[in-house]
């Protein structure tokens, strides 16, 4: 039987089939019953999810990750979608299609990796094309950048979404960066190659988009900064350093990227090429954020549910 994919579920549906599990928690109303709260997901999505009257016998069996066959039912709360479940089973991963889980670019990530890298080789300053080069002749390295996730949730957040995102913002760059001729664009160009780096060790994608340990630990940013820093000194030992003004001024880029400290930036953005690359992740991220939003939204509303991220709903009627 063909898998029923989450933006295929509609209100007043019996539900049998597998779905991923995710961010299970045991909870209890208010006359103290313990239920249930979890999302189910697959490529298309993700629902809120319940079981009430439940136990912590069963709450203990569910995987965290993983893949459980859901007996149940769909109903609308509040005008939002979400599926009650009455009975589940867990599921071997093995036994399902994993395809139908993980969420994958619908661009061709070769084409997309050789855009980035011809755009890449448009940088004049030697020293910042020399570091370019060590990462790209990182073959290891540079099959997870083709592979990764931008991130979990908010953008991006499918196989291949990485190389996408830093596709786009190339692309933005070099469309801008005319109208900017103070500005250095090598650095911007670099520093956007560079940004999200660290996500290829931050986040780990087998059956689901999850932190590892050392992503929970120390963050993207901070490894994106220590693997330029590496791979400088990788280069200085070959007889080939890189100045340190390059250096400080690209590490920055790095550290002040996501533009507040509010939002997990350990410094503010204080040069124009900093600015630049904050603005065009930012734009980038954003529009993504409501792409998503606006074409997964499962009811027939002109409206999105609420959008924790973007703190409002989304309006998804064309003028077309």
């Amino acid at each position: 039987m063909a898998h029923k994919f989450i933006n295929e579920i509609i209100a007043g549906e019996t539900i049998n089939d597998i779905y991923l599990v995710k961010e299970p928690i045991l909870r209890s109303t208010t006359k103290g019953d313990l239920y249930i709260a979890m999302y189910i997901c697959d490529r298309s999505g993700q629902l809120n999810c319940r079981m009430w009257q439940a136990t912590e016998s069963a709450y203990n069996q569910l995987p965290k990750p993983g893949f459980i066959h859901i007996q149940g039912r769909s109903e609308l709360y509040q005008n939002n979608l979400q599926v009650v479940i009455n009975h589940f089973t867990i599921v071997d991963t093995d036994k399902v299609c994993l395809d139908d889980f993980l969420a994958r670019t619908d661009k061709d990530t070769g084409k997309m990796f050789e855009e980035i890298k011809k755009i890449l080789a448009g940088i004049k300053n030697q020293q910042l094309k020399t570091l370019i080069g060590e990462f790209l002749a990182d073959n290891d390295l540079m099959e997870k950048f083709r592979n990764a996730p931008a991130a979990i949730k908010l953008h991006h957040n499918y196989l291949g979404g990485l190389l996408e995102h830093t596709n786009n913002m190339l692309k933005v760059a070099t469309a801008i960066l005319p109208l900017y001729p103070k500005v250095q664009a090598d650095l911007v160009l670099a520093g956007i190659f560079l940004h999200d780096i660290g996500k290829t060790e931050e986040l780990s994608y087998d059956i689901a988009f999850a932190y590892t340990d050392s992503g929970q630990l120390i963050g993207h940013i901070t490894k994106s900064f220590l693997m330029i820093y590496q791979k400088a000194e990788s280069l200085a030992a070959k007889g080939t350093p890189v100045d340190k003004m390059i250096m400080d001024s690209l590490g920055h880029i790095i550290l002040s990227h996501h533009g507040q400290y509010e939002f997990g930036s350990p410094k503010l953005p204080a040069t124009a090429e900093a600015f630049m690359v904050n603005y065009i992740d930012d734009l980038d991220a954003k529009i993504g954020q409501v792409t998503i939003a606006t074409e997964n939204e499962t009811g027939d509303s002109d409206w999105t549910a609420w959008q924790n991220a973007l703190q409002t709903r989304l309006y998804r009627k064309r003028i077309e």
